[in-house]
């Protein structure tokens, strides 16, 4: 690898880092809401489009995940469902249910945090988001901001726990 590829990657990853710390943000102001700590901003040429925290339990609506939440205003900030041009920064792999948006806003990638190994639908259960039998992938980067995510979750549930 030549030293200009590597310095590419380097400021790729610094800008992918730039921006899921700001879904991280969103994720802590879950926590706060007594919501599973899941944040995500969606990005469309160096602006963010949509933000969305999860939010099932204030909304009372299990639909109201991170994903889905950032989706719509980003849908609704370019006036179309399609957003081919535009990332989501998430901190958790998205579930089965935000992984079929993903591919149907026709997201051109996704950048994650943490896997979700019980319900994952990108990595760790299934692999929607890029499957070869959709008419769409989505080109995934996972791990950025990694173990900050899932220390975020790990603190979120240890403290449920308690008495």
């Amino acid at each position: 690898m030549s030293s200009l590829e590597d310095e590419t990657r380097q400021h790729e990853y610094r800008k992918h880092e730039h921006w899921m710390a700001q879904a991280l943000t969103l994720a802590q102001e879950a926590a706060d809401a007594g919501e599973v700590p899941v944040g995500c901003v969606l990005v469309a040429d160096g602006e963010i489009i949509g933000r969305g925290r999860n939010s099932p339990i204030e909304f009372l609506d299990p639909t109201a995940h991170a994903e889905i939440l950032a989706l719509r205003q980003g849908a609704f900030a370019l006036g179309n469902y399609r957003l081919e041009s535009a990332t989501l920064y998430c901190t958790l792999e998205p579930c089965p249910m935000c992984a079929g948006a993903l591919v149907a806003a026709r997201i051109q990638r996704l950048v994650f945090g943490a896997r979700d190994l019980r319900f994952g639908g990108v990595r760790s259960k299934f692999q929607i988001a890029d499957s070869p039998l959709l008419n769409h992938r989505v080109e995934i980067v996972e791990g950025v901001l990694g173990n900050e995510s899932t220390a975020l979750l790990r603190n979120f549930f240890s403290q449920r726990r308690q008495p």
